[in-house]
């Protein structure tokens, strides 16, 4: 759990540098460019020893979903969406965590389904506001694609490395970030915005940081951390990050917030993981 809580706070101080340093940067290549450095930055921990191209392809797969497509179709949203309403609509992810769980283990978990019910609720309490619901549906179906792409590539990885037990995860990495680094990239050859001159040296030293860090050391962590947990937390965990995101900038970038919900929603949260670490069997 501790390698989930680490990300959600990484994770909780990268949308104030997204928001403030990329914009005017195209979605897909912003993706590109990211999951580029996240590829070169674990690229020399490979090692192909063990590998068959069954697996290879499995996890190259897992990369093109979890993270090439997930970005694509994230980063996009926000030609349709304001950042709040993006935001809102991310808390469905626990849903389909819980039931992908439930599909390749052919059974119906009820703890993990109400545990994850709990983390939409929390951090649905946090971000609701009204809103204009005719213009937004692009947006929304851009977000549940997303969801549903960084959902199924958590469960997938999971059953790929517990069932090849020899198989280190910083080495198999770089395979999944390749995935994710090729279909970005024929996304953004094919969309005509391949053009790197218009990036500043401020936009290019946030990409590294994002690349790097936020996208390369996040992501191996999360995938990580969620082969060390059970289902009903890692639900938990994919919406614990917006709230996170909502104290940093009350406390470090000074913005303003409605405390009572921000409260309110941690309670939920916390107590989605307190039921699920009190009733759960700890497998996934």
């Amino acid at each position: 759990m501790i390698y989930l809580l680490i990300v959600s706070f990484i994770w909780a101080f990268s949308f104030g540098l997204i928001k403030v340093n990329l914009s005017g940067i195209d979605a897909n290549l912003v993706s590109f460019i990211r999951l580029s450095f996240s590829f070169l930055s674990f690229l020399p921990f490979l090692r192909i020893k063990g590998l068959n191209l069954r697996i290879s392809g499995l996890l190259f797969l897992t990369g093109i979903i979890q993270f090439g497509l997930m970005y694509i179709f994230y980063l996009n949203s926000f030609q349709f969406l304001k950042a709040y309403e993006v935001a809102l609509f991310t808390i469905l992810t626990p849903l389909y965590v819980t039931l992908f769980n439930d599909i390749f283990n052919k059974k119906f978990n009820s703890l993990f389904f109400v545990t994850s019910l709990l983390a939409i609720i929390g951090a649905g309490i946090i971000l609701y506001s009204t809103f204009n619901y005719s213009e937004i549906l692009s947006g929304f179906i851009l977000v549940q694609l997303s969801n549903i792409c960084f959902a199924f590539g958590q469960i997938f990885y999971v059953r790929i490395i517990k069932s090849n037990n020899n198989l280190k995860d910083h080495q198999v990495f770089p395979i999944i970030y390749l995935g994710a680094a090729a279909i970005t990239f024929l996304i953004t050859l094919s969309s005509g915005s391949l053009h790197f001159k218009s990036i500043n040296c401020e936009q290019w030293l946030t990409l590294v940081y994002l690349g790097i860090v936020a996208s390369g050391l996040s992501f191996f962590l999360w995938n990580y951390g969620a082969k060390k947990t059970n289902t009903g937390i890692l639900a938990v965990f994919n919406n614990l990050k917006t709230p996170l995101a909502i104290l940093v900038s009350v406390l470090f970038f000074n913005e303003n917030a409605d405390l009572v919900k921000l409260i309110l929603g941690l309670f939920v949260l916390i107590t989605a993981i307190i039921i699920n670490q009190k009733f759960s069997e700890k497998s996934i």
